[in-house]
């Protein structure tokens, strides 16, 4: 069941206030909000550097003239530019009926957007597809939200060979003219060199990666012989999954691609947090910012 085949912009939108929302406020207590804020772009102070500071924030004036690295602190902003970079490629189709990976998609993105409209904020999008199919001018208010909703909810356009998620992170860093707080949300499924641009991208914004995944991407179920496809090649290969050898490989090769993504996202200095199809979506959301709080302090 696809995201645009069950419901309405409307309809998704009140699910999501009353399943996701409310909930977040009642175990978060609201600090969620502004623990997706960025850093402000006025200096308030300058202290010496601690271990675990942005090392994009340390004053080279200061620090050559005293002999000890410091740091720059910075004020705040009130308001806050928030982009939601959405890979809708062929891979985000797998996964559950009831919930594959493009439907987590949709709902990551539209409860973010609503959590950040509330608190004034504004939020726009690029939706992308080996190509960009559509951008969301960033705005505040509810209406936003069900504007994106509304663009979340048509189906992809179609799209040949693999994905390169460059297109999508460079779009974003053409669009994003000011400092804004940038979520790139994808199952990272790419052709490489996405994670240069991703460090080119955080020398501006702050950048936070959510990546979507599958358990039967990382480990295959015994179903005896099947036909699977390449999502992303329309390749047709019919598998034995019972055969033991063939899933120990299966399971090598899962492992060898988490290490990969890791390893790329680490480079590129960007935190990847994962959402699975099988997560309830508070409990992610939750994990995301407690997880931020402790990189914080």
């Amino acid at each position: 069941m696809t995201p645009s085949s069950v419901q309405t912009p409307e309809r998704l939108l009140r699910r999501l206030e009353w399943r996701v929302i409310r909930r977040l406020d009642g175990q978060l207590q609201g600090d969620y909000r502004t623990m997706f804020r960025g850093a402000g772009i006025d200096v308030a102070d300058l202290r010496e550097y601690e271990l675990g500071d942005d090392v994009r924030h340390i004053d080279w004036n200061v620090t050559a003239r005293t002999d000890v690295p410091h740091v720059r602190t910075f004020l705040e902003d009130r308001e806050l530019t928030a982009w939601l970079l959405l890979d809708r490629s062929p891979s985000m189709s797998f996964g559950p009926t009831e919930r594959p990976k493009e439907t987590v998609l949709v709902e990551v993105a539209t409860a973010l957007a609503r959590v950040l409209t509330r608190a004034g904020n504004r939020v726009g999008a690029i939706l992308y597809n080996n190509a960009v199919e559509r951008m969301v001018p960033p705005r505040n208010g509810r209406r936003q939200v069900l504007q994106l909703a509304h663009e979340l909810l048509r189906p992809p356009a179609a799209s040949t060979g693999s994905t390169d998620l460059k297109g999508l992170i460079e779009a974003g860093a053409a669009l994003a003219r000011r400092r804004s707080l940038v979520f790139v949300i994808s199952d990272f499924i790419s052709e490489p060199g996405w994670e240069r641009s991703m460090a080119r991208l955080t020398e501006r914004h702050e950048v936070i990666a959510i990546r979507l995944i599958d358990p039967g991407e990382l480990e295959l179920p015994d179903t005896g012989w099947i036909v699977v496809e390449d999502v992303e090649t329309g390749e047709l290969l019919s598998v034995d999954t019972s055969d033991p050898e063939f899933r120990r490989r299966f399971a090598e090769v899962a492992a060898d691609r988490e290490t990969e993504i890791q390893g790329l996202a680490k480079s590129a200095g960007v935190p990847l947090y994962d959402v699975s199809t099988e997560d309830d979506l508070v409990r992610a959301l939750v994990r995301m910012v407690q997880s931020r709080k402790r990189q914080r302090r």
